[in-house]
């Protein structure tokens, strides 16, 4: 089973920008989609971007469409979340995921769709 290691977080201002690592515990050209969701303190883990097995398909939250860019290097086997124009309410632990698909067709947008998570990687964003 794969495993996953997020990096790249740290503190910012708002406006500013940072990026996001994922990197897997093995090289990999499988068919797993990867997604980067977050979560803040006292609220629910929500989903932020996800990126087929191949990267020719991605898709966003509303609220990040324009500012995140979601992309992987899987000679690397390395997922990455490029996010600008930061503000405060991006706050949160972000998390990678993977789930293995059949279809490079197939992002998945919602928690209980992916079954390997990494630790997580803490993004704080200050007014």
């Amino acid at each position: 089973q794969v495993q996953l290691i997020e990096s790249g977080g740290g503190l910012v201002q708002a406006g500013g920008s940072l990026r996001l690592s994922c990197t897997t515990s093995r090289r990999t050209n499988s068919n797993y989609t990867m997604g980067w969701f977050r979560q803040a303190p006292g609220k629910e883990r929500e989903f932020v971007a996800a990126i087929s097995w191949s990267g020719g398909n991605t898709t966003y939250a509303d609220s990040m469409k324009g500012r995140f860019t979601v992309s992987r290097d899987n000679a690397k086997g390395t997922v990455y979340l490029q996010m600008g124009s930061l503000k405060p309410q991006d706050t949160a632990e972000y998390y990678c995921a993977a789930q293995a698909t059949y279809s490079d067709a197939t992002v998945y947008a919602k928690v209980d769709e992916y079954y390997v998570w990494g630790q997580g990687t803490q993004v704080t964003v200050s007014s």
